[in-house]
């Protein structure tokens, strides 16, 4: 996914309920339609390329292949991450939207409590080669547990540390930090002539909120108790978050400049070009390979994890990538679904990871050589090792969106030079925490 986008922000809650309301008359619709609309599907596509139009060029190869083999059309919209969330949410409550679209796959339970959108159960699966198919860490981000879900994955992604091993060399660093200690003390080694240490997307909704998330899984906090009561200002996820901004207020081995990087791509420039000597996030096959980077060039290591006996969980990551969904508004109901087996076939997953610098969410689809990479694999196994899933309960999108907008706040705050403490931060989880209701 590139669930690192920014979101558009919205009263999110508020759609999803009202379309709740909505989800039973959608249900009658899907396949309802004859003729020359059965030839046809829409899909929103989400942006995972360089560009809209860069997204076009990847895919078109494989839709083509699509209607080729099942005499389908695909009408193709590529959606910014910034109005993807706002559009789903919209053809929910309207039930005029595509027939396919992509989702990010941290939205799974908050989409799937709507009721807009088809259930793969088993016999659904069994079309796509049955559940086992699938990773389970890809295959559990898609919707509340004990439920069918309502989406499959097709993306698979994970956070973990980029590094420039020319810069490491440089500042007299021989190996990646294995602790938050090292990684502090080697981003004040690399912070030095207009360089800094760690590059980070400060007001970026999503990036926010997953490491809200990454941070709070390692001190122990819990977002959501077992009722779906929000306690984002537990004293455990105030220490995750203040961590979070010192490394930009206290370290001072982020750019304050960076308080304002919000489009999910900045962050991501400020590494390739080598204003700063690492970055946690997902896949950045496509820019490296745009800049003439080899694998001689950076590394991937995992994110550092807390020390075992701090009372945190041993989570550096959360499991990130996209879902493929078909509303049951769908107009071409069968045409959607065939799409999806489609998508999630082994060539298709091949093809379309292998551009995007994603994993396979299939296992089969592993034998391609290109996933055969020291970054894939290291990807791999934190995906499948030190990966946890964001809460699969409905009110997920509500919390990204109060959160990482406070967050937002807070990096502005700290950019400026306002003293980050842990009052301050906990007065601004408090903040989002009873917009909630919590």
């Amino acid at each position: 996914m590139r669930i690192r986008k920014p979101y558009l922000l919205a009263a999110a809650g508020a759609l999803v309920l009202a379309a709740s309301a909505c989800g039973g008359d959608n249900s009658s619709k899907g396949g309802g339609s004859t003729g020359a609309a059965e030839q046809t599907i829409t899909y929103w596509a989400s942006n995972q390329g360089t560009s809209l139009e860069n997204d076009k060029e990847v895919l078109k190869p494989e839709l083509d292949r699509f209607t080729k083999e099942t005499g389908i059309k695909v009408n193709l919209e590529v959606v910014p991450w910034s109005d993807l969330l706002n559009r789903i949410l919209a053809a929910t409550t309207s039930g005029k939207g595509p027939d396919v679209v992509n989702i990010g796959n941290t939205w799974s339970a908050s989409l799937q409590a709507t009721g807009a959108f088809v259930p793969f159960d088993d016999n659904q699966l069994a079309a796509l080669g049955g559940k086992d198919r699938f990773l389970g860490p890809s295959l559990a981000a898609t919707g509340a547990p004990g439920q069918p879900p309502t989406a499959v994955p097709i993306y698979g992604m994970t956070y973990g540390l980029f590094y420039n091993k020319k810069m490491f060399k440089e500042a007299g660093i021989d190996k990646p930090p294995a602790t938050w200690d090292e990684l502090i003390a080697d981003g004040k080694k690399l912070t030095k002539d207009g360089k800094w240490g760690l590059a980070v997307e400060g007001a970026s909704v999503s990036e926010n909120s997953h490491h809200a998330f990454i941070f709070g899984q390692q001190h122990g906090a819990d977002l959501f108790d077992s009722a779906g009561k929000a306690h984002f200002d537990s004293p455990q996820e105030v220490a995750a978050i203040k961590q979070y901004l010192d490394l930009m207020a206290d370290a001072k081995i982020v750019n304050p400049s960076n308080a304002e990087y919000a489009n999910g791509t900045e962050a991501v420039q400020d590494f390739v070009s080598g204003k700063a000597g690492m970055l946690m996030w997902q896949s950045i096959a496509t820019q490296l390979k745009q800049a003439g980077w080899t694998e001689d060039d950076y590394g991937l290591a995992p994110i550092p994890l807390p020390d075992a006996s701090s009372g945190g969980k041993q989570v550096n990551a959360m499991v990130a990538g996209i879902n493929l969904a078909v509303f049951k508004s769908a107009k071409n109901q069968d045409g959607a679904l065939k799409f999806v087996k489609f998508m999630t076939s082994k060539e298709t997953e091949q093809n379309l990871n292998k551009a995007y610098g994603s994993l396979p969410t299939v296992k089969d689809a592993y034998d391609d050589p290109a996933f055969s990479s020291e970054t894939i694999k290291t990807f791999q196994q934190i995906l499948g090792t030190t990966a946890a899933p964001l809460p699969q309960v409905a009110q997920e999108s509500q919390f990204e969106t109060l959160v990482g907008n406070a967050m937002n706040q807070m990096f502005a705050d700290a950019a400026s030079g306002k003293p980050i403490t842990e009052d301050y931060v906990k007065g601004k989880l408090t903040e989002a925490n009873q917009q909630m209701g919590g």
